[in-house]
């Protein structure tokens, strides 16, 4: 670990002002050794009013009118966040993101790492709860017992990922997409979409049935005239390992949490934005990471109380 230890707190852009961005922004604020350096929104949300807990912030439609940024954390859109990270990083600027198409991230980590390493800066990637945490914790379960089975089930709760990719499909006004666990790894998708005025649902059933997100698993979709009155952001996952340690069979663990997810997600955001300050350049996730750097705290103080 090379960490860089600075008198001054750490500056967080927070880019974009969704679900996540929003409870980035009151993570960033209990952080004792960050400060928001303001937020970027696009041209079209600045033409807006403001909400209520952005009045005296810097809102801005480019990051460099924030001055000096050490760390931006990307609240986008999945799809939407390698190229920014990318245009982020080769301003020296480091970024967390919570790119979550996990068949995806080898190939998009070995891309921003070409960029972060050419500008001396810094990504973190699939920084989450799954991918993120849940990584974590399935790679230790995996050196506890080498051999055997991990089943991660998730739900029952709102996926903001497929929920997002549902709202990007042409005819839809708004979506909701419910992750409701089956056992044993597999999971049903229950997609709630509200309709753009004269688009076609079976159209759009389609689409969401063809998108990556979706593909591998069982998926029902159904038109709704409100998806507001549907939504609760509560989540949680159920992870089950049993397998063998040495010799010794029928070694069983199990993890269990239920959260808020944008909550969740936006904490091990932040969180991950204090770890990139302490890496040198390239393109890391979480599992590459030592836990440590992820505290906030005097290092022999840590490991005095944690271990």
């Amino acid at each position: 670990m090379s960490e860089i230890r600075t008198e001054r707190p750490i500056r967080v852009a927070i880019i974009g002002y969704g679900n996540i961005g929003q409870y980035a922004l009151q993570a960033v604020e209990e952080a004792p050794d960050m400060e928001l350096a303001g937020v970027v929104r696009r041209q079209s949300s600045l033409e807006k009013p403001l909400p209520r807990e952005l009045h005296g912030v810097s809102v801005v439609s480019d990051v460099s009118a924030l001055g000096q940024v050490d760390v931006a954390v990307l609240c986008t859109p999945t799809r939407e966040t390698p190229a920014i990270a990318k245009e982020l990083l080769a301003r020296g600027i480091h970024t967390i993101d919570s790119f979550d198409i996990h068949q995806e991230i080898v190939q998009v980590r070995h891309e921003l790492d070409e960029v972060a390493r050419a500008h001396q800066a810094v990504a973190i990637l699939a920084a989450g709860w799954d991918p993120g945490t849940d990584s974590m914790i399935r790679s230790i379960l995996e050196f506890m017992a080498p051999y055997g089975i991990t089943y991660t089930n998730f739900g029952p709760g709102m996926s903001m990922g497929h929920s997002v990719a549902v709202k990007a499909i042409e005819g839809v006004k708004d979506a909701l997409s419910l992750t409701i666990p089956i056992g044993t790894g597999l999971h049903r998708r229950m997609v709630y979409v509200e309709l753009e005025e004269g688009a076609d649902f079976a159209t759009v059933k389609e689409r969401i049935l063809q998108d990556p997100y979706f593909v591998h698993d069982e998926t029902h979709v159904l038109q709704v005239d409100d998806v507001k009155q549907l939504i609760d952001r509560g989540h949680g996952v159920r992870m089950e390992r049993k397998g063998v340690s040495g010799q010794t069979q029928n070694q069983l663990f199990t993890y269990e949490m239920r959260i808020n997810n944008p909550a969740l997600t936006s904490q091990v955001m932040i969180a991950s934005a204090r770890a990139a300050m302490r890496q040198k350049p390239g393109a890391y996730t979480m599992i590459e990471i030592p836990i440590i750097d992820f505290l906030y705290g005097d290092r022999d103080e840590l490991i005095r109380r944690l271990v």
